[in-house]
């Protein structure tokens, strides 16, 4: 077996740094590979994104549509579909441990597509009419998240 000391890099894997401005022997002294002058060449003489040279910016020349709204609930969507698989009570981190939904930071929402044969409990922040109605109809109760906070 190789000790420590003898291991080296195979050959052509491994390019030394390219030390910029270190004499006309590095390959890179004088201008330091920066071409010779303008803005680019000076320190601190960095252009912003999306500059133009003055001309005005394509991000302001193109009309903005649309309304975006700051308020937007985005819920994570499980249906009761994928539920079924699940017993007894499901709340979000069970959910989360089954995999259904990704994060307990944004809000879920269960919707009713599929069938739910077996009566469960499930604990969700909204729910469509359907999946209520196919919850409740076999056997189970819906309980809305954060209801009471709302009241």
């Amino acid at each position: 077996m190789a000790e420590l000391h003898e291991l080296s890099p195979s050959p052509g894997s491994h390019r030394d740094r390219k030390r910029v401005g270190r004499g006309p022997g590095s390959g890179t002294g004088k201008t330091a590979g920066r071409g010779e002058k303008g803005q680019k060449a000076r320190s601190g003489g960095s252009i912003p994104a999306g500059f133009e040279g003055g001309q005005m910016p394509l991000h302001r020349r193109i009309p903005k549509r649309g309304f975006h709204n700051l308020n937007r609930v985005e819920y994570q969507v499980v249906n009761i579909g994928q539920l079924s698989q699940l017993s007894g009570e499901v709340g979000p981190e069970a959910m989360r441990a089954a995999g259904l939904v990704r994060s307990l930071r944004k809000p879920v929402k269960v919707l009713g597509d599929g069938e739910l044969s077996t009566s469960i409990q499930v604990t969700a922040h909204a729910f469509s009419g359907s999946a209520r109605e196919k919850i409740e109809a076999a056997g189970g109760t819906a309980t809305v998240l954060g209801a009471s906070d709302q009241a």
